[in-house]
């Protein structure tokens, strides 16, 4: 069983009662989760059609947002970023121009810095990822779709095409990275520059 307290050690405190899920289904369920939690948002926020922004927030021009998403406190997203299908950005959450998140949860104090792509993944805290890298959530290049994840030896079928990574808590995605499908990474995982995280190969 794959819990997320192994991986990030404050997990919002407003997706607290959904963390007992396994991290893919909770990914697969967020855009549902996310439109009950904005009814529960305090005024803190600026709520419209399903689109919830804290006052604290900076939001630069060009930015796309596509409802359901939670953007927190002191969250700063940059031009031209992209957002669709379910987000949840934890408080003091950086996002990086020209990035694109779909279906995901990024926690506190972490940074998407540029030109990134990160789908139906949980990202833990204070996680970097440098330019250009990449958690990609379904194999495009393979006859077989469904994604398994590797943890502790031993294979878990998400029963899911669409899953991106589960990244720990002070890890480090370098410049051009990728992440494929089903990618599981400890707590304080460095994954070099142009380095493929592979860890189920095709047969």
């Amino acid at each position: 069983m794959i819990k997320l307290s192994d991986f990030i050690t404050n997990f919002p405190q407003i997706l607290y009662t959904k963390q007992e899920a396994t991290p893919w289904h909770l990914v697969k369920n967020i855009k549902e989760i996310i439109t009950a939690l904005i009814e529960e948002l305090d005024s803190d926020f600026e709520i419209e059609n399903g689109i919830a922004i804290h006052r604290t927030a900076i939001i630069e021009k060009g930015v796309t947002i596509k409802a359901p998403i939670i953007v927190s406190a002191n969250c700063k997203i940059s031009a031209n970023s992209y957002f669709r299908e379910g987000v949840f950005l934890d408080e003091g959450v950086k996002i990086g121009p020209s990035s694109e998140v779909k279906s995901s949860i990024i926690c506190r104090q972490s940074a998407i810095a540029h030109m990134n792509y990160i789908g139906n993944s949980i990202i833990g805290s204070r996680v970097n990822f440098e330019g250009g890298s990449i958690a990609a959530n379904h194999f495009n290049e393979r006859k077989e779709k469904a994604i398994k994840v590797i943890y502790k030896g031993v294979t878990v079928d998400t029963g899911l095409t669409k899953f991106g990574a589960l990244v720990g808590d002070d890890s480090k995605i370098g410049a051009n990275a990728v992440l494929s499908p089903g990618t599981i990474l400890e707590k304080k995982t460095i994954v070099k520059r142009l380095e493929l995280i592979e860890q189920i190969k095709e047969k």
